[in-house]
């Protein structure tokens, strides 16, 4: 049954042949859906109700069929029907089953345009608290682990060549507050999905008294996307805004799953989990491999590519709705997924992770501590430039002698990690998504 179907309509082969085309993998992931639309029709019949376009028995009607529905998604027995093009058909063609003529008028005042549009931004905005939580509990066992090892060293490189001394504190907590940066894109996506569509109908507004403020406020948006032409133009943008903010995550779990991978090398030898918590080899009995992060890495990666398919999904066409946006869901839901996988799996190894002072003693480190030689000798009177030059000479001739552990006083370095800010910043956006 196609909601466009006229009186009297039978499919032919060569119309079920387009019918297989353009269908596709949807109706998979309008099951994920099915929630959102059921809530939607339900903000649609209390309208309908307002306007004057339903009676209060036939609301009573609705509203009994829509809960049904609800519970039988809760409970995971909602089912597609044989036949169904979507899941808005599906929810309507049960409400006119069930409760007859009433189910017949609960599409006055909207296409399924304004529909779909309503479903992905009530789903992403669910989707994105959910990530949003999953953010919060890998930022709350960085923080920890900072606090717990800020005391123990940990080398700095850049160009993959000793730098300077670093620590465990501060390592943990640049991923803490890499997190909170990467709240911040999360939380704009959330507020472009916060704004409702529907009334927009297909996407040229309606000669019905629709009351799109009333629909807001019963779906508890923040506000709405006043203009229907635009409304329309959202979609893709949003999903598109989305996967920005899903790529921004990733890429910081993808460094760090680098990290990890580096320094658990035997040559690194920073970190290391249980036995259990890694995998051997067929031939070589000593190895422990990382394969958990080396998968963290790999599927961040591929989410980062997701703003580029979104483009190029999405890319010189017109205003107004067409049938490509259709693919948006098979880009966008699988990566949410993805996404939240591999957050919870990197909280679940951190809370294993065995962190190995490796620095303080061992020779091989030790012109990490140039810098400081530097830095003393300036501290001492001599310019700059000079004291450079000397400890340069010094490690030429190899006569070069670190001095004491560093101790760095200001404001985000080993002494002064900042981290009571850093979780005051990161609060402050959760609480912006999490109402």
């Amino acid at each position: 049954m196609r909601l466009w179907d006229k009186e009297g309509t039978k499919a032919s082969d060569l119309q079920e042949i387009i019918h297989q085309f353009t269908a596709g993998n949807d109706l998979q992931f309008d099951l994920q859906l099915a929630k959102y639309d059921v809530i939607g029709n339900q903000a649609q019949a209390r309208m309908l109700r307002a306007a004057g376009l339903l009676t209060e028995v036939e609301l009573e009607l609705i509203e009994a069929e829509l809960n049904l529905m609800l519970h039988q998604i809760h409970e995971g027995k909602f089912i597609m029907e044989e036949g169904i093009e979507d899941i808005h058909s599906q929810v309507e063609y049960r409400l006119t089953c069930r409760v007859g003529e009433a189910g017949k008028k609960i599409h006055a005042g909207r296409s399924r345009n304004d529909q779909i549009l309503l479903d992905i931004k009530l789903f992403l905005k669910d989707e994105l608290r959910q990530v949003s939580i999953l953010i919060e509990h890998l930022f709350e066992h960085l923080l920890k682990l900072s606090e717990e090892h800020k005391h123990c060293l940990l080398p700095g490189y850049t160009h993959l060549q000793l730098a300077m001394p670093s620590s465990f504190g501060l390592w943990f907590g640049a991923y803490a507050e890499s997190l909170a940066d990467d709240l911040e894109l999360l939380l704009a996506a959330w507020k472009v999905c916060d704004k409702n569509p529907l009334g927009s109908a297909a996407g040229y507004g309606s000669s019905f008294p629709v009351d799109r403020e009333l629909t807001t406020n019963l779906l508890g948006f923040g506000g709405l996307n006043i203009n229907s032409v635009y409304a329309q133009m959202s979609r893709g943008k949003t999903e598109k805004t989305v996967a920005f903010a899903l790529a921004g995550i990733a890429a910081t779990l993808s460094k760090f799953a680098y990290d990890i991978v580096l320094y658990m090398n035997q040559n690194f030898g920073f970190v290391s989990f249980p036995d259990e918590l890694t995998t051997g080899s067929s031939i070589m009995p000593h190895k422990k491999n990382p394969d958990v992060f080396e998968l963290i890495r790999a599927k961040c990666n591929l989410i980062q590519a997701l703003p580029n398919e979104l483009t190029l999904l999405t890319s010189n066409l017109p205003s107004g709705y067409h049938r490509d946006m259709q693919l948006t869901k098979e880009v966008l839901f699988p990566a949410l997924d993805s996404l939240k996988s591999c957050l919870k799996m990197a909280g679940f190894m951190l809370e294993h992770i065995q962190v190995h002072d490796k620095l303080t003693g061992d020779q091989s480190y030790q012109l990490l501590y140039s810098v400081e030689e530097v830095n003393r000798l300036v501290l001492n009177g001599m310019s700059f430039r000079d004291a450079y030059k000397t400890v340069g000479k010094m490690i030429e001739d190899g006569r070069f002698v670190p001095g004491d552990k560093p101790v760095h006083t200001h404001l985000g370095s080993m002494n002064n990690l900042g981290n009571d800010i850093i979780r005051e910043q990161f609060i402050f956006i959760r609480n912006q998504i999490i109402q």
